[in-house]
């Protein structure tokens, strides 16, 4: 980690992961070059701004909420399902600030979240063999020799619709639909019983508090934040010819930032202390996360902070774990007991998707409500009982009615996954289930917050 960093110095370390099968190798040089002269998707001032906003949940004065699809697609593109998750996003981070009397930094996995690990490079159906779809960037789900071929045109695509979902992004974040006193709009799609009951009722109780603000001359004309949110971006930093080539020189400090998102993470499958993930994500200046995995040991994660956060910069790292509802007890605490030991400061969250995936009988990929409730919950009981904040959560999740995870309120069962199974990857919570485990984790933080309370 003593060799000079430059945008490109990744190349020089082992790669895993990424395409290497694209047919044509001088038409994907021609796109990097491209890609090099494209404007910034976002700015060094909002990635600032960001890690800013992250060392106050490292403080335990905040919480993140990060969510949104597993992977985008092409073809779901579309401004509705772009607001829908925009609005799932303000509803829970209603719920969760509410509850837990702290403001909620809310990070989208959206708008550049395309490509995908795959656990095997190839798929072989009927005896045919072709490669993986690897994410809308890389390669078609159409299983076709022509779909699955890597085109290095769908990386232009990709950074086009990033953009487009950026810019709707920030009209609605600016211009009027995130407004506190829309709050009742919000809640159309959702039904008048159950979860949409309950958001309602806490809807008429922050219109309440609103008109009794307006009364006494707080209003939006004299606070502009209750017209307004800042959400910001995020994806998984896996095609590092990409992230490399949005990678601007701030002239102002000398920092280098990758400009594709406001944060970016390693998964659980890159983050090789000698690998070229590690390498390239070590000399960005954005928030950077990093997915810990059952397998992870504090031998292995106090290496990782020292390389990607050497300067113990609060804001700057999130450790975002991922064990699986039956692991998080057991393997969690070791990992914060180490790390809160050598005075790192970090963010701590829970991904309670991934490590919860199982396979129904009728042969859909789901991911069972109640064991992704167990995972948080055991998250926040570990980091209580470790005297560590519970930071944040990390969720697939989408603003649309699907039938991908199995449970919650709406009792959706492995009969239903036919009638509504959209994802182009993993599993999602659907709009009723997150807003359903935004409520519940509510409650749990509540509680939590409380108790400490009561022994202070």
């Amino acid at each position: 980690m003593t060799q000079r960093w430059t945008p490109d110095s990744w190349r020089n370390k082992p790669a895993v992961h990424m395409p290497t099968d694209y047919p044509d190798a001088r038409e994907l040089q021609r796109v990097e070059d491209e890609l090099r002269a494209m404007p910034p998707l976002v700015f060094a001032g909002e990635a600032r701004t960001l890690t800013a906003k992250l060392a106050e949940v490292e403080a335990g004065k905040a919480f993140l909420l990060q969510g949104g699809d597993c992977a985008e697609s092409f073809k779901e593109f579309s401004t509705d399902n772009i607001r829908d998750t925009f609005r799932l996003l303000l509803q829970m981070a209603v719920v969760l600030t509410f509850a837990g009397r702290k403001p909620v930094v809310k990070v989208g996995r959206i708008a550049g979240q395309f490509a995908k690990p795959r656990s095997s490079a190839v798929e072989t159906i009927d005896g045919v063999t072709l490669p993986s779809y690897r994410g809308d960037n890389i390669n078609g789900s159409a299983f076709t020799a022509e779909e699955r071929a890597p085109d290095p045109q769908r990386l232009l695509k990709a950074y086009n619709q990033s953009a487009s979902t950026l810019n709707l992004l920030r009209a609605f974040a600016g211009g009027g639909y995130a407004d506190l006193y829309n709050i009742h709009r919000w809640t159309q799609g959702f039904a008048d019983h159950g979860i949409g009951a309950q958001y309602r009722e806490l809807a008429d109780k922050i219109a309440e508090a609103l008109a009794f603000m307006e009364a006494v001359g707080v209003t939006p004309e004299t606070h502009p934040d209750l017209s307004r949110v800042e959400v910001f971006t995020s994806h998984e930093a896996l095609l590092l010819n990409v992230e490399s080539a949005l990678t601007r020189l701030d002239g102002g400090t000398g920092e280098w930032f990758d400009t594709s998102a406001h944060m970016l993470w390693i998964g659980e499958r890159t983050r090789q202390l000698d690998g070229a993930h590690v390498e390239f994500m070590r000399g960005i200046r954005n928030p950077i996360g990093v997915k810990c995995g059952p397998t992870m040991e504090p031998d292995d994660l106090l290496p990782l902070i020292d390389a990607l956060n050497p300067d113990n910069i609060s804001g700057r790292l999130t450790l975002i774990g991922r064990f699986g509802h039956d692991k998080v007890g057991k393997r969690l605490p070791a990992l914060m007991q180490a790390v809160k030991a050598a005075g790192k400061k970090v963010i701590w969250s829970i991904d309670p998707m991934h490590g919860n995936t199982l396979m129904a009988t009728s042969g859909y990929k789901t991911r069972p409500f109640d064991r992704i409730l167990g995972e948080v919950k055991g998250f926040i009981d570990v980091a209580e009982s470790e005297g560590v904040h519970p930071g944040g959560v990390h969720l697939e999740m989408t603003g649309q009615n699907v039938t991908e995870c199995i449970g919650g309120a709406q009792a959706v069962s492995e009969d239903d996954l036919s009638s509504r199974y959209h994802t182009h990857c993993d599993p999602r919570l659907n709009a009723d289930q997150a807003l359903e485990l935004a409520f519940l984790v509510a409650e749990r933080l509540k509680s939590g917050r409380l108790n400490q309370s009561r022994a202070a």
